[in-house]
């Protein structure tokens, strides 16, 4: 062929420069574009030879070579590809799909954003020029009778296309360094970069140094390939352990001397693509340590192998996390058919699934151009929803499966299933039966099991039968109902309201849980601020289920069977205590409420409505609180004082109320009683240290 000179097609003469400047937001990424080229058009070949229209030679293999010469500035692309003719090169490097190149520079000279810079225009061979003065090409078709191409541009818009003399399919792109750029010749450079984005490419990547000086290394004849240069044969001493503490002997073993063997920088056959019955414990805990630097054994994880609607794979680990030292923040790196992408894709994550690390590769994800970020789509949205639903069969499957290492796992991971149950309305309905509750002697314990509701054993075939769901479609479980028995007081029961008591902090109220303790009663214990929103939820979605901390009301259990006139008297001495307790506090907002209770060493106790306290607790969160709960109906914060009616202190000042010491008395308990619920005040808590020295003075006289 002459030698053909002319102009690229292209609309406007800036086209390097813009693609310099705004191609990409990192100009290394040039490794993963040219790279990625190469393995497309291996993939391409073999797809051909698949059909019978080609032939891999004897010897050559399917790779990628990169050459790195810092002496000559340049770099070298090699693979063993498919090829182009000059038609093909004229096709596709010499017609830049480029329009309307005047508007576009005018509407992103000013983007912030680069990644958004390029739309749909094709340009990753172009990437080159970010960091090169001049590009070559030499390639040859697998086409019969196909003539080699040599194609140079300087970085203008000019280009020189001739023969070349590549004699093997294939193409190699050298890169002539810009004196900007010359650490991208660097070896480690080169490495590190080549790892950071092509560490699973489908086929395998090899570095060379141009005329670094030749390495070696010795091997067993018996594990000589073909493929191996064998330079010499050597004999070696090897030492024998005697045996029954016998010396130990030499022997002569025969060795080869073979030229060092090229090491691949990728894994093609990465974990992810595995089957997951195909991958061990081991294998899983090792590529979370290769891939995420992090030493620590996560807790668990899932396996993504997915075909349809969609096709995905990936593997989704749950981390260990030390809340108080630790961003809780994971990591997901994005892959599109085992090329790098993002190193932290959140668009397919739930916020409330932020601190997973994992990998996910998904062909079918809209890129943009560069690559380097997702565009705004409804796709995304689908993947989002089914990665949430993998997790709640993973966490649900665990808990009916595998409940001793889901109890484990629970108390790392039960914020963000508690916050993704309060984002999530289809993950709520999914989790409700598999969140854990710790009760007062440390057992976990689900719903269910809170409520003492006897769950359906999923394969008691006798007692179900298989219902369809009227909105999902999807087969469940129902219980068969005799059509004889006499389900009205069943009913009824179903009807009445099921109270699960909490716990918030069991120091501050270890009282009432000592009450409940004594009573055989139970509670869970519920210590973080997601809690309250939380319980809130489940009440409103599961009909009959109320939750109540233990200091919310005073229950039967703990009261005397009182008859009509009993209850009547207390009645009447409720109103003569109130009257000294509000005069001797000087606080006229406070209910008091005598009771007979069965434990005479309690003398008084705070109680505050459920209710009262969510409302509290909403004013705190959105910065109201100095709102006063009285003004409400209430009282201050729904707060009633239980004074027991049995306790020898109250009898007293029930039978003494103009004793010189009832006040004292009177102040004593109110504050016993609000210590055993929160703090006091600063103020209110001198006044006790000082009340209480007080009378431990009078003890003495």
């Amino acid at each position: 062929m002459a030698e053909k000179r002319g102009s690229l097609s292209i609309n406007s003469e800036n086209i390097f420069p813009i693609i310099k400047k705004w191609l990409y937001s990192d100009h290394d990424i040039f490794y993963r574009e040219l790279i990625s080229n190469g393995c497309d058009a291996i993939t391409k070949l073999k797809k051909l030879e698949m059909m019978g229209e080609y032939e891999y030679p004897a010897g050559v293999k399917k790779d990628i070579h990169i050459i790195v010469n810092p002496e000559e500035k340049t770099l070298k692309f090699i693979d063993t590809g498919l090829g182009m003719t000059a038609a093909e090169v004229e096709e596709y490097i010499n017609q830049i799909a480029f329009s309307g190149a005047t508007d576009f520079i005018e509407k992103y000279k000013d983007k912030a954003n680069d990644d958004q810079i390029i739309g749909h225009f094709g340009l990753g061979f172009y990437s080159a020029f970010m960091v090169a003065d001049e590009v070559h090409i030499d390639t040859l078709s697998y086409q019969k009778d196909a003539v080699a191409v040599h194609w140079e541009c300087d970085g203008g818009t000019e280009f020189s296309m001739t023969d070349g003399n590549r004699t093997e399919v294939g193409t190699e792109i050298t890169l002539f360094l810009n004196e900007d750029c010359l650490e991208f010749c660097n070896e480690y450079k080169a490495r590190e970069v080549i790892r950071k984005y092509c560490s699973f490419m489908p086929y395998e990547i090899y570095l060379e140094k141009a005329n670094a000086p030749e390495e070696f290394e010795t091997i067993d004849p018996e594990d000589k390939r073909e493929d191996d240069v064998v330079v010499e044969t050597v004999e070696e001493e090897k030492e024998i352990p005697g045996e029954d503490g016998a010396e130990p002997t030499k022997e002569k073993v025969t060795k080869l001397k073979i030229k060092k063997r090229p090491v691949p920088l990728n894994d093609t056959h990465p974990l992810w693509a595995k089957h997951p019955n195909d991958c061990t414990k081991e294998e899983y805990i090792e590529f979370y340590r290769k891939v995420f630097s992090d030493y620590k054994e996560p807790l668990f994880w899932i396996h993504l192998n997915m075909d349809y609607p969609f096709n995905m794979k990936g593997i989704l680990y749950f981390p260990k996390i030390n809340m108080e030292y630790e961003s809780i923040e994971g990591t997901i790196k994005l892959y599109n058919n085992q090329v790098f992408i993002a190193d932290n894709i959140k668009e397919v994550i739930p916020e409330f699934l932020l601190l997973l690390k994992g990998v996910i590769d998904c062909p079918d994800l809209p890129l943009n151009v560069s690559r380097s970020a997702l565009q705004n789509d409804g796709f995304v949205t689908k993947i989002s929803e089914y990665i949430t639903k993998k997790v709640a069969d993973k966490l649900s499957g665990m808990c009916k499966t595998n409940k001793e290492n889901y109890e484990k796992y629970w108390d790392d991971i039960s914020p963000f299933i508690k916050f993704g149950c309060l984002k999530d309305d289809k993950f709520c309905e999914k989790m409700t039966d598999y969140i854990l509750f710790k009760n007062l002697d440390g057992k976990y314990l689900t719903l269910p099991e809170c409520l003492e509701v006897k769950k359906v054993d999923p394969d008691d075939a006798e007692n179900k039968a298989s219902v369809t769901d009227a909105e999902t479609g999807e087969k469940v479980e129902a219980e068969v109902v005799d059509a004889d028995t006499d389900t009205t007081e069943g009913d009824a029961e179903e009807k009445k309201e099921k109270i699960v008591y909490y716990v918030t902090d069991l120091v501050q109220q270890s009282q009432y849980v000592n009450m409940f303790k004594k009573a055989g009663m139970d509670a869970v214990v519920l210590p973080d601020k997601i809690d309250q929103p939380f319980v809130s939820q489940l009440e409103s979605k599961n009909e009959g289920i109320k939750f109540a901390r233990i200091d919310a009301d005073l229950t039967d259990t703990f009261k005397e069977e009182n008859s009509k006139e009993d209850e009547e008297e207390l009645t009447k001495k409720s109103e003569e205590i109130a009257e000294i307790f509000k005069k001797a506090v000087k606080n006229e907002n406070i209910t008091v409420k005598l009771e007979k209770l069965k434990n005479e060493d309690i003398a008084s106790m705070i109680t505050v409505s459920e209710e009262s306290r969510r409302m509290q607790d909403m004013m705190k969160m959105y910065a109201m609180p100095g709102m006063d709960m009285g003004m409400m109906g209430m009282g201050k914060e729904g707060e009633t004082l239980i004074l027991n009616a049995n306790n020898k202190l109250v009898s007293y000042v029930l039978d003494h109320k103009e004793a010189e010491n009832v006040d004292i008395i009177c102040e004593q308990l109110y504050d016993l009683a609000l210590i055993q619920q929160s703090p006091l005040q600063p103020e209110a808590m001198t006044k006790f240290i000082e009340r209480s020295n007080k009378i431990m003075m009078l003890l003495t006289k």
